[in-house]
């Protein structure tokens, strides 16, 4: 999970020194949901600090895992404030790379 909130940095970083912009949308989901789980995620303190100096990143947590685990924990699973909930996030990956975005796994 800090590999991927690292890497997200480290391409900013590169972008920003070509003087060029870029947008980056990290997709959680199935065990990955951890990452942006207010609950659970290792890296939730890291969220603020990238947040006031990285304006290019953008989260987003599958629905469909989200309910899954919902059912199996029996109890609500709270996301980050940061956090956008889409419906499946596989399809949500669909569309960005149809979009032209590239598909980075850490």
């Amino acid at each position: 999970m800090k590999m991927a909130l690292n890497n997200a940095k480290n391409v900013t970083k590169y972008y920003l020194s070509k003087g060029e912009k870029v947008a980056i949308e990290i997709v959680a989901y199935g065990p990955g949901l951890h990452l942006l789980r207010a609950d659970t995620s290792p890296v939730r303190q890291d969220f603020a600090a990238m947040g006031m100096e990285y304006d290019n990143v953008s989260f987003t947590a599958c629905g469909n895992t989200q309910d899954t685990k919902k059912k199996k924990e029996k109890k609500a699973i709270p996301l980050i404030s940061e956090a956008k909930r889409v419906t499946a996030g596989v399809v949500r990956l669909m569309e960005l790379q149809e979009q032209g975005w590239s598909y980075v796994k850490p």
